[in-house]
């Protein structure tokens, strides 16, 4: 499994990111606080407080191409 910081502060970039996720095989979950979505829902990430940085969970260790595609979202 693999965990990343990510921000999606617009609607636009929610939009992307579950496109971008759509294409992978592999589940993938976000974590805010005490809620985990489906990072594959549009309606579940929109359930979330998209305010301050997310925990994405990748759960696959050989992620490196989707990571690339995620570099605008990632923050440290």
């Amino acid at each position: 499994m693999t965990k990343l910081k990510i921000k999606l502060d617009t609607i636009n970039a929610v939009k992307e990111f579950v496109s971008l996720t759509n294409l992978c095989p592999y589940d993938i979950d976000l974590v805010s606080g005490r809620y985990v979505v489906d990072a594959k829902s549009l309606m579940g990430i929109f359930s979330l407080d998209l305010a301050k940085p997310i925990e994405l969970e990748i759960f696959s260790d050989n992620c490196d191409d989707f990571i690339e595609k995620l570099q605008k979202f990632i923050v440290e």
